[in-house]
């Protein structure tokens, strides 16, 4: 998920006629070295959801600032596409 992510910012940078720094999971889309603004973000966030089918946004607005965290929304939205997930942690007693 986050070379899908990041070949996108890529494509959105290129448009803009700007160069995608290097990214890492910590690197944060807003406020950072990214030469995106929340337009951009929101075109990503389309982007994703029509090249993956889904939305982890489906069930409401997940606060996320960082490629990583971003990439690990897609990665439970993936794995759980009904984002009805057993609660895995709940062990027995």
């Amino acid at each position: 998920m986050f070379a899908l992510i990041a070949e996108e910012l890529a494509r959105i940078a290129a448009d803009k006629g700007e160069t995608l720094p290097a990214l890492d999971p910590d690197t944060r889309f807003l406020g950072g070295d990214l030469p995106i603004d929340s337009l951009d973000l929101a075109t990503l966030l389309v982007v994703l959801e029509q090249r993956t089918g889904q939305d982890p946004f489906r069930a409401g607005f997940v606060q996320f600032n960082t490629v990583g965290e971003l990439a690990a929304l897609y990665r439970s939205a993936l794995h759980c596409p009904a984002l009805h997930c057993p609660d895995v942690s709940a062990g027995s007693s």
